[in-house]
């Protein structure tokens, strides 16, 4: 029997969000998540074309946000 290992999944504090997942995750359209992203407004990395997102960092993000900025944005 030669099976090949089941990689181990992220824990939940390492979990890696595409900008499709943390579009869902917050709620917000992908075009306006790229906005934020352009603006550098939201912590991300760029790996190669791609936008990666630590969701560990973006829940940290989304508690020290100042309060008026979410009530400015609406």
């Amino acid at each position: 029997m030669n099976e090949t290992p089941v990689p181990e999944m992220p824990t939940k504090s390492s979990e890696v969000l595409t900008i499709e997942d943390l579009a869902v995750y917050l709620k917000i359209p992908r075009s306006t998540l790229y906005k934020q992203v352009r603006e550098g407004k939201i912590p991300c990395q760029k790996i190669g074309r791609h936008w990666r997102f630590h969701k560990a960092a973006v829940d940290s993000w989304l508690q020290t946000r100042p309060r008026a900025e979410t009530a400015q944005s609406r």
